[in-house]
């Protein structure tokens, strides 16, 4: 009888070291499994709109447009396909703002938000406020 139980003991202590080493052996596969790459959210403008291509409507009725990279890049071209600027645009204490390339000095956009079709309105720090809509 002692026979057996010291039998089943020592069983049971081969299975205890067998699980054990199966675990040491999970953790190290878990361990060397490569991370999740970081997931960065998409670039948006201050009223959560998306890069692309925008136009824009001057209180004078002059019409432009300007696109919005999702690098942080911006181009706006007149009316006529003429580029009138390029820079970067960020978002800064919740304003649009686009910093052209040169000496110029940025320009910061409050912006409304888009009604149902798309259309806000983006007023300048000093300066007449512009209608913007996201071109089709």
């Amino acid at each position: 009888m002692k026979r057996l139980i010291l039998i089943a003991a020592l069983g049971l202590g081969l299975a205890a070291c067998n699980n054990t080493s199966e675990d040491t052996d999970t953790t190290t596969e878990e361990a060397a499994a490569p991370a999740a790459p970081a997931v960065t959210a998409p670039m948006v403008t201050a009223n959560g709109s998306e890069p692309g291509t925008y136009d824009v409507t001057a209180a004078d009725g002059t019409k432009s447009t300007s696109t919005l990279n999702a690098d942080g890049t911006y181009q706006d071209t007149a009316a006529d396909g003429s580029v009138t600027a390029t820079g970067k645009w960020t978002v800064t204490d919740g304003k649009t703002c686009f910093d052209p390339d040169g000496d110029e000095a940025a320009t910061c956009y409050t912006e409304t938000a888009p009604g149902a079709d798309g259309t806000f309105t983006a007023t300048p720090d000093e300066g007449d406020p512009v209608t913007v809509k996201k071109a089709a």
